[in-house]
């Protein structure tokens, strides 16, 4: 597309007076080597006259041209008919058409001078006589009326008319007359030459912006920013960048000719209808500005932004459209990602706050007057801070959107998973949902949250918590819902983590429960109102103490005693339980230190303590502070701790070790087992859960053969043992048959305060002394529960207090024949046939011939858990 180039400046241009008082420019425009030479060419064409009025002037005055007297004559026709030729001929020539105005004028000079001097010379030789001054001068008046505005041309010729009167009379007046036309001549010839310099000048410096722009503008269409196009009347393509048509995938040619519109596709209300835009400026003949517009003919989506005015020719007729267009697909593609950032999450890609908050309301909102039904759930990751405090924020990263994806697989098309923030999901099912499938879905996404993930070459173990909260039952309003659904997370977490909970009404009343107890343990610990106990650990081969495990315990002023598994998961929610480690593990040295001999005292040590850099230095500045020998210290770490399994836990077991304390395995096969970690972690110890020890001694129960397989574990691995939760003599009995080193439990005494550690060592020693009952009974749940009796085909209503899995405490049936059979409905189709082993005015203890299934009995009014 060529660029309109500016008309020259005012300032460069030739004066038009001067000029045109010398015949040198035409109505003050300006002067063009053009322009020159088509004068020159119809001087050309009508020179022929001045030749016809010379031959009738010499006919009429008796001096034909066949009539030649001397040789002078024929010379002196010969130049007349030469200059005569040549002004005929010479302006007629391409090359003398090409040359600068000013040059054309200085041929055309001398040409008109001689003519008008050959002519003159003429008359005067062949008819000396007469003195043709007036025939001379009227063919000098016609030629100059054909020179025109060719003024010098004029003066040229009449100087040569006028030369030869002067040589004739030689007066003044024509002396003065021919110095007056060569002093204009020259003088016109002069500022000709300049004129047509500062022109030649000023043309080239146009070329040069001319052909500077064309290179911008071919730049321009080259780079890809931008393009030009043009059409005619009819709106069909008289021009295209060479750029588009490659973009389009079709030659330029092809294009020519064709409706600007077809590279448009149709017009798209949401993305802002641009074709129809475009269509109306076209046929309004108005101009346009940056008009989006979708291109059509291409196999993926791109977007213009095209702009165009309308062309007018100077008598004001439309002659098209000329305008240029940009790429708009990155800013529509960055449009569509902002959009899609407002609502989805940037790290996981799953919907955020704002689209969960949308579709929570559009899910609630009345349909035909009815409530719409929904259930959310809420999810909050447990143990995601310590991986993202020990491995740092990348790699918490990284975790989530592991999380996200398996989170993305469990639930499928079923609802719309969502980041809330932070390390907390939520999850949206639009519709009635089947309370028992909601169950199975939220118990599928806990078990794969749960497996391992590998995060920067390091296995790291999570959990998840979910509370679940219904519309419209539970709630018929966002804020509700969400409420409720974070009320059952926290019961949820409150309940042992990796759990999912069912809102109910009284998780108010316990999550307000649970906020005071955050505010009491808070000024617990400021004053002092948290102590410790310690429970022995006997040797199972010498039956002395060699050492007590620390145990922490809180007497609130109003709740009486609070157990660990309490409030010690609030303090890890809280941030707490760092400062209450760090006071336990003091604590304990301190008292240990007043201690007997070489009893050593065990402390846990939280996966949050464990991951501290400054653990170690905590460790020595206690032992320092107290001067309790390192040896007498043994730290009892779970399983935990190896969920970030990487070279900082590493370097925290060798950095412990080299204090010289004692480090021991707690809770051994509950938590995340894997013998892998037990050739490189450093233990003196491993504990074996009381969960495995008690009931080991029944008929029947497979605890024994893991005991056994566990001792004989850390006997290869050169650890000790320690059984802990042995509460009865036949379990004590099995626990030295299987090799054990050492026991704890409620066999050897209940844990006691440390005055009274050492006022007994004071007065009997480290001798320890057998507890407790004699055998092992199963474990039983208390429960008040109406059931039916069935006997002998009558049915009875009686209560449960007490149940196992053997056996049941019945009230209800007054003094029941010892041996007497039941078929005891113990629920919904559940059935077990039983028979009475003693009776007491309205109880009695029965048997059951096969062991019930606890699991299947759902308390109607309470349950109240008991060991």
């Amino acid at each position: 597309m060529n660029p309109v180039r500016p008309a020259f400046p005012e300032s460069t241009a030739p004066s038009p007076g001067l000029m045109t008082s010398l015949g040198l420019a035409e109505s003050g425009g300006d002067v063009s080597a053009t322009w020159v030479s088509r004068a020159f060419l119809l001087i050309a064409a009508l020179w022929p006259l001045v030749l016809l009025a010379r031959i009738c002037i010499s006919a009429l005055y008796g001096a034909p041209f066949h009539h030649i007297a001397s040789p002078w004559q024929s010379i002196l026709l010969a130049a007349m008919l030469l200059a005569d030729g040549a002004l005929m001929i010479a302006p007629r020539q391409s090359r003398f058409r090409a040359l600068m105005p000013h040059v054309q004028m200085w041929l055309m000079l001398p040409m008109a001078f001689l003519s008008g001097l050959t002519f003159s010379l003429w008359c005067n030789v062949t008819a000396p006589s007469l003195h043709f001054i007036v025939p001379e001068f009227a063919v000098a008046l016609l030629a100059v009326c054909i020179f025109g505005d060719r003024r010098l041309l004029g003066l040229s010729y009449f100087l040569g008319v006028l030369l030869v009167s002067v040589m004739q009379q030689g007066g003044w007046m024509q002396a003065g007359l021919a110095v007056s036309c060569v002093s204009v001549m020259l003088i016109a010839t002069v500022r000709q030459a300049r004129v047509d310099r500062d022109q030649a000048m000023l043309r080239y410096r146009q070329e040069l912006r001319a052909q500077r722009s064309d290179r911008l503008l071919h730049e321009y269409e080259r780079s890809g920013r931008g393009w030009f196009w043009e059409t005619d009347r009819q709106g069909l393509l008289v021009y295209l960048s060479k750029t588009l048509a490659t973009t389009l995938g079709r030659p330029v040619e092809q294009l020519i000719g064709q409706p600007f519109t077809d590279l448009v596709g149709p017009g798209n209300r949401p993305h802002g209808d641009g074709e129809r835009t475009l269509g109306f400026h076209l046929s309004a003949r108005s101009g346009f500005t940056e008009v989006a517009v979708q291109a059509a003919m291409m196999n993926e989506e791109r977007w213009w932004s095209i702009s165009g005015q309308p062309v007018f020719n100077e008598y004001g007729q439309f002659q098209g459209f000329r305008g240029s267009g940009t790429d708009l697909t990155e800013i529509k593609r960055s449009q569509a990602e902002v959009a899609r950032l407002a609502q989805f999450d940037s790290l996981t890609g799953l919907a955020n706050r704002v689209q969960i908050m949308q579709a929570l309301e559009h899910s609630i909102k009345s349909i035909n007057g009815q409530m719409g039904e929904c259930t959310l759930m809420m999810l909050d990751l447990d143990r995601f801070k310590s991986v993202n405090d020990t491995l740092g924020h990348p790699a918490g990263d990284a975790l989530l959107r592991q999380v996200s994806e398996r989170l993305l697989r469990v639930v499928g098309n079923q609802g719309l998973v969502g980041r809330q923030g932070g390390d907390e999901f939520k999850i949206l099912l639009v519709g009635r949902q089947d309370p028992a499938v909601l169950g199975h879905l939220a118990q599928a996404i806990i078990s794969t949250i749960s497996q391992p993930y590998k995060i920067e070459d390091t296995s790291v173990v999570i959990g998840v918590s979910i509370g679940i909260s219904h519309c419209p039952h539970d709630g018929v309003t966002t804020d509700a819902l969400i409420r409720n659904a974070d009320l059952a997370l926290y019961a949820a977490k409150g309940n042992g983590r990796g759990v999912y909970r069912f809102y109910s009404s009284d998780m108010h009343a316990d999550a307000e429960d649970r906020r005071r107890l955050e505010e009491d343990l808070r000024d617990a610990l400021a004053t002092d109102a948290l102590h410790l106990v310690y429970q022995p650990v006997v040797s199972s081969v010498t039956e002395q103490i060699t050492g007590y495990e620390a145990l922490l315990r809180w007497q609130h002023p109003r709740r009486g005693l609070i157990g660990p598994d309490i409030f010690i998961p609030i303090a890890e929610d809280t941030g707490l339980i760092a400062q209450i480690g760090d006071w336990v593990i003091r604590t304990a040295c301190k008292d240990a230190a007043q201690w007997v001999g070489s009893t050593r005292v065990a402390v846990n040590v939280s996966p949050i303590q464990f991951a501290n850099p400054s653990f170690p230095s905590t460790i020595m500045n206690a032992l320092a502070s107290t001067q309790l020998s390192p040896e007498r210290l043994e730290l009892e770490i779970t399983e935990s701790v190896f969920l970030n399994d990487n070279a900082d836990t590493d370097s925290m077991f060798a950095r412990l070790k080299a204090l010289g304390v004692r480090l021991a395995l707690d809770d051994f096969g509950t938590g995340y087992s894997s013998l892998g970690y037990l050739k490189k972690a450093p233990f003196d110890k491993i504990k074996i859960d009381q969960s495995f020890v008690r009931g080991a001694a029944i008929k029947g129960n497979r605890n024994s053969a893991i005991i056994k397989a566990i001792v004989s574990l850390a006997e290869a691995l050169g650890m000790d043992t320690t059984a802990e939760g042995a509460e009865t003599h036949d379990e004590l009995d099995l626990i030295r048959q299987l090799g054990c080193s050492h026991v704890q439990g409620y066999v050897y005494g209940r844990p006691m305060g440390a005055a009274e550690v050492l006022e007994r060592q004071l007065s009997a020693g480290t001798a320890a002394k057998v507890e407790g009952f004699k055998s092992s009974r199963p474990e039983r749940k208390s429960m008040l529960r109406t059931v039916a009796v069935h006997n002998d085909g009558d049915i009875y209503s009686a209560r449960i207090r007490n149940i196992s899995a053997t056996g049941a405490l019945v009230e209800g049936l007054w003094n029941v024949p010892e041996g007497t059979t039941f078929i005891i409905e113990l629920a919904d189709n559940y059935f077990a046939d039983a028979v009475a082993h003693w009776s007491k005015d309205d109880r009695m203890g029965v048997e059951f011939r096969e062991a019930v299934d606890l699991s299947r009995l759902k308390t109607t009014t309470r349950r109240l858990l008991a060991s």
